[in-house]
């Protein structure tokens, strides 16, 4: 089994001590060798976001399997159209593929633990001898190589472990059981999907809610935390700049977007220094800029694309408004006629920042302690990524929500890493892997002594 073989690797760990103490009880099930190849098995087959057919089947056979009542298409209900709305290629397989399981024990809390599941746009290059050589076709049209490069093969096979185990030791526990397999996390849309689609009105609402993430840079056998905000409200803006074309040596004869757009961008930087409190986390990145198509012609159009990242929702929305405010006076400024004037459009996909409830976070963290050992767990930073977690505890009345980092690097790099030696591939890289066993064994443990510390 995965947690006899971890023992004799890494025997001096506590957290050997939790996971055996699993098996002994009866749940040896959650860390043995079918668990490691369903993990081996979704790695090597991933799919795109909102394309997760086969991964949701799979996720759904093994928690009917667990016992649970299983619902598969939620999260379906107006995925194609918004996706034809916005000119996505669509596929027979494209759609909503959210799964939820339900296991009732009697009467107490509920609880929801999310796994996410779909891959990334990534060629692979791990030389693991599971490796994806799977491919994709893009809401675009464009064929890809597909990865699971964020470790949602992790986030699931964990999921799934869990759930064997709670099932199969029902008498340690009390309430309802809600495991959820999540599609389009990559595209900030699954979570919304699904909450749209009913989640919390067909099935149980949950009184707590669950997840973790894999960490790039954690110790494998170790899980990280963060109390209150963790993750940053993400935003993504376009600013079509428009402008009216003529010859490079006659530029007195058009409008220049290209001088509009460096206008733009020099002075979108005064937002965060100067708008925004020294101490309130936020980001305004151009990532993108196009136009034109040779040297001695102005174009009439040139587009930005830029990411937002903040935590609160007043610092959000002054960034919002501050964007398109500079945006529109730049072209004033520059004596740009009112039908010229830039587009500014602010995505859809937005993911609202993830916020860890503190009473929460102390309970879950004083389980992980008594289940792995305290010099296994750690607070970790807050980052300015994005999670589509965090809607499940926006909607009303909120609810608790805990997400957790589980750690993946192998001893031998880690401590190349904390030495200088190696620098570690984060996520999204071709490179990133976890070292499997004792990060698979550990996740485990963890989300159950955490299920079990909340379901009583």
């Amino acid at each position: 089994m995965i947690a006899r073989r971890f023992f004799m690797q890494h025997a001096v760990s506590r957290v050997l001590c939790a996971i055996l103490w699993l098996g002994a009880t009866g749940w040896a099930h959650a860390a043995e060798q079918s668990l490691l190849q369903l993990y081996q098995y979704l790695h090597a087959n991933p799919e795109l976001s909102y394309q997760e057919q086969n991964t949701a089947a799979v996720y759904a056979r093994e928690l009917k399997a667990a016992g649970f009542e299983v619902t598969v298409g939620v999260g379906g209900a107006a995925v194609r159209e918004r996706l034809q709305a916005s000119g996505a290629t669509l596929t027979d397989t494209i759609g909503g593929h959210g799964v939820v399981g339900v296991l009732r024990n009697g009467d107490g809390p509920v609880l929801m633990i999310r796994a996410d599941m779909d891959g990334l746009p990534v060629a692979e290059q791990t030389g693991l001898s599971f490796a994806s050589k799977a491919q994709g076709i893009e809401l675009t049209g464009q064929p890809v190589a597909v990865m699971h490069a964020c470790g949602h093969d992790m986030h699931m096979a964990v999921a799934i472990g869990t759930a064997r185990g709670l099932a199969a030791e029902r008498d340690k526990w009390r309430g309802t059981l809600v495991i959820i397999g999540q599609p389009a996390e990559e595209r900030g849309a699954g979570a919304r999907s699904m909450l749209e689609d009913g989640l919390f009105e067909q099935f149980p609402r949950p009184d707590y809610n669950l997840a973790l993430h894999v960490s790039p840079t954690l110790a494998a056998g170790t899980v990280g935390y963060v109390s209150g905000f963790m993750m940053a409200n993400v935003d993504s803006v376009d600013i079509t700049v428009r402008g009216v074309g003529s010859h490079g040596a006659y530029p007195h004869m058009g409008k220049d977007p290209v001088v509009l757009s460096a206008a733009i961008i020099t002075s979108l930087q005064t937002l965060v220094s100067r708008e925004i409190a020294a101490l309130e986390p936020a980001v305004v990145t151009v990532g993108s800029i196009h136009g034109g198509s040779k040297h001695n012609i102005i174009p009439d159009r040139v587009d930005l694309q830029l990411t937002v990242r903040s935590y609160s929702d007043a610092v959000r929305q002054k960034l919002l408004t501050g964007i398109e405010r500079i945006a529109l006076n730049q072209a004033r400024a520059l004596g740009f006629d009112e039908d010229l004037l830039p587009l500014v459009t602010v995505k859809q996909e937005y993911t609202p920042a993830l916020w860890n409830d503190p009473a929460l976070v102390a309970r879950t963290v004083a389980a992980f302690e008594r289940a792995l050992g305290a010099e296994q767990v750690q607070a970790v930073e807050k980052v300015m990524g994005g999670e589509d977690f965090a809607r499940y505890g926006r909607t009303e009345p909120r609810i608790p929500g805990f997400m957790f980092r589980l750690g993946t690097v192998s001893p031998q790099r880690y401590a190349q890493a904390q030495a200088g030696d190696l620098a570690l591939p984060s996520l999204h890289s071709p490179f990133f892997y976890p070292d499997v066993e004792p990060t698979l064994a550990t996740g485990v443990s963890a989300m159950t002594a955490a299920a079990l510390e909340l379901l009583r």
